[in-house]
């Protein structure tokens, strides 16, 4: 079983590194192919919107078919996609290949996700889904902090074509560590399913503050990210390389997070994680605000990240309860919604920014993350009483 988990936990740590492998650039590739920072910033976009689109699809396959092999079968066409944008000779074949990334991507994560739900009894999920959290945090961290140092180095092209060979060894291990240990697929698809599934789904009273949350959160939270990079270089700093070690920051609280939750559940308990968690991400944004000096924001990244998987984490094991029968397409309507907030969130700041500019979006975002919090500690509640 454990071998197993971290087989998972490895494909998931490689497929995050694609994930936000392009926001530490976006000045580079916004010179380089002659367009505005903020059109540059919505490759952002490009990725998580047709990531978010094609979940309901993948997670009811993932229901049908061998889990493991879709997810390696995705990763692989996620490298090939990347290998194809380190090559774009313009703009909008670049965003294209984001696209195709972005579709493959999404038969990674939430599957991974599905996979511990149906192999890891519920009582340790907690502490399983942490371990894959990590994995996830730590991808992050090192694909930002990658792609600016290699694009200090090598231009942003070489960033894609760097994370692309990363992927290609991760999807060689894959096929190597699952053969003989994936459940053999049906061969078969029963499409009158799809709707009894998602109707049982959305039938759960808890699912619309499970969908919800995540959503805001990752409109509010995660839309910022991209216009890292230029708000540094308006403040005087230009190296790429600084705005993927803010990012990784991030990934960094991420994964403290996943190391010490075996620890910050009992002590606080699911009501009090979920309440802290809205706090901190909130005050964090209102710093990210403030525009503070580099390793200040260095250090609120990693508080930012360490609140949002205390709040994001409970809301996930919700979430994958809500239809256990159907839990891959469960996952994937929680993924679709997570990753529509993170494809919306660039266009929100950036009309912020063209109009009212970037500080009273955020203050607002912190506003609503607060409340997105203490409203979860409110109303998700098991059968069984909670501490906190």
């Amino acid at each position: 079983m454990t071998r197993t988990l971290n087989l998972i936990a490895f494909v998931v740590f490689a497929c995050s590194l694609f994930i936000r492998s392009t926001d530490p650039v976006v000045p580079q590739i916004a010179s380089g192919l002659n367009v505005e920072p903020a059109t540059a910033a919505l490759l952002s976009t490009a990725f998580t919107l047709p990531y978010a689109l094609i979940q309901p699809l993948l997670g009811a396959l993932a229901d049908m078919f061998s889990k493991a092999r879709l997810m390696l079968l995705c990763l692989f066409v996620v490298t090939l996609a990347t290998v194809a944008c380190g090559f774009a000779p313009n703009f909008a074949l670049l965003a294209t290949g984001r696209v195709i990334a972005g579709l493959a991507s999404g038969g990674v994560v939430p599957i991974a996700f599905a996979l511990v739900g149906d192999k890891i009894p519920v009582a340790e999920r907690q502490v399983a889904m942490g371990r894959l959290l990590f994995a996830i945090m730590t991808g992050n961290l090192l694909g930002a902090t990658c792609a600016g140092v290699v694009g200090d180095l090598l231009g942003w092209r070489g960033v894609f074509f760097v994370i692309a060979t990363l992927g290609a060894i991760a999807s060689a291990i894959g096929v190597l560590g699952f053969r003989g240990r994936d459940t053999p697929a049906t061969g078969r698809v029963y499409l009158s399913t799809l709707l009894p599934n998602y109707h049982a789904i959305f039938r759960n009273p808890l699912a619309k503050i499970c969908f919800g949350t995540v959503f805001l959160e990752a409109l509010f939270m995660y839309g910022c990210f991209p216009y890292i990079a230029t708000m540094l270089r308006e403040s005087g700093e230009l190296r790429s390389s600084i705005a993927g070690v803010v990012l990784a920051g991030f990934g960094i609280g991420g994964a403290l997070y996943g190391a010490t939750v075996t620890r910050v559940l009992p002590a606080l308990g699911e009501r009090r994680m979920m309440r802290l968690g809205g706090v901190v991400m909130g005050l964090c944004l209102a710093v990210i605000a403030a525009r503070a000096y580099w390793p200040v924001e260095f250090f609120n990244f990693a508080l930012l990240g360490f609140g949002f998987y205390m709040l994001h984490a409970v809301v996930q094991i919700y979430a994958s309860e809500l239809v256990p029968a159907a839990r891959g397409s469960a996952m994937a309507v929680h993924s679709f919604f997570f990753f529509l907030g993170q494809a919306v969130g660039p266009i929100v700041y950036g009309v912020g920014l063209s109009t009212i500019g970037l500080t009273p979006v955020l203050l607002f975002g912190a506003v609503v993350l607060v409340a997105v919090g203490f409203t979860c500690a409110q109303w998700l509640r098991r059968h069984a009483p909670q501490t906190g």
